[in-house]
């Protein structure tokens, strides 16, 4: 009976995430914390696997629906997404040789660089342009794919404030565009985990299900809201990483 309850909390944990995940990014802010809690004891590396064993269906599905409904730049979030594929997986390897936490403030500075885009600059992802990009998508892919694999905090964020700058497109198309690029990240670091026996399956699959869920009626609600409403989330998701990743500097 105790195991169903657990589950059934890191099921709900998984839906919200895919929910929040899918309208502006930020999902691992409430799946990651709540496996952390509900699984005393077992490896982070493990944790880790798991979380993105069950946030990969969401983000997946999400991409697909998004990719469907908003016209995006192809060539440059393809470049962006086959880069950060790469870049994830040298990321997470890199992460086994360094201590990727002393970077921490550094992401603490960037983030508050975002925020003030975003909250002072109303213009910012006001229109969607969605021009075409390779070499500046690859790069970026690159770049923050291996963020992705060896830190991780804010990966989404970073890409959708990267495509409203270099590909000129609005809230709702980075959103969507950085929702492929995670896919490819997410896929990266979940064969390294899969590879070193790091996913609890019994945990990840009905989690992926529940993430699903909570994806399928997230990207419904930002593709009826627009761009506006992804601005929104967008910009609370900003103010909670910050919050998050200055705690965890505090604590360091």
């Amino acid at each position: 009976m105790r195991a169903a309850m657990t589950l059934l909390v890191a099921g709900l944990a998984a839906f919200l995430a895919g929910m929040v995940d899918a309208m502006a990014g930020g999902g691992g802010l409430i799946q990651l914390p709540a496996l952390l809690m509900l699984m005393p004891g077992v490896p982070p590396a493990t944790v880790l696997g798991t979380n993105k064993a069950a946030a990969v269906w969401g983000t997946a599905l999400a991409a697909l629906r998004y990719g469907r409904a908003v016209p995006l730049p192809w060539r440059s979030i393809g470049a962006a997404a086959a880069c950060a594929f790469v870049g994830s997986g040298l990321g997470a390897l890199a992460a086994r040789q360094v201590d990727a936490t002393a970077f921490k403030p550094a992401v603490v500075v960037v983030l508050l660089v975002v925020a003030g885009f975003t909250f002072f600059r109303p213009d910012y992802g006001a229109l969607a342009r969605g021009r075409e990009r390779l070499v500046l998508g690859a790069a970026l892919g690159a770049v923050l794919g291996f963020y992705d694999g060896i830190l991780g905090p804010g990966t989404g964020t970073f890409l959708i404030f990267a495509f409203i700058g270099s590909l000129g497109l609005d809230y709702l198309g980075a959103n969507a565009g950085a929702k492929v690029v995670n896919v490819a990240t997410n896929l990266a670091a979940l064969l390294v985990f899969a590879a070193g026996g790091n996913i609890r399956w019994e945990w990840s699959l009905p989690m992926g299900v529940a993430n699903m869920a909570g994806s399928a009626i997230g990207s419904r609600l930002a593709l009826r809201g627009g761009s506006a409403r992804v601005r929104r989330v967008f910009q609370l998701v900003i103010l909670v990483l910050i919050a998050k990743v200055a705690w965890d500097v505090g604590r360091g």
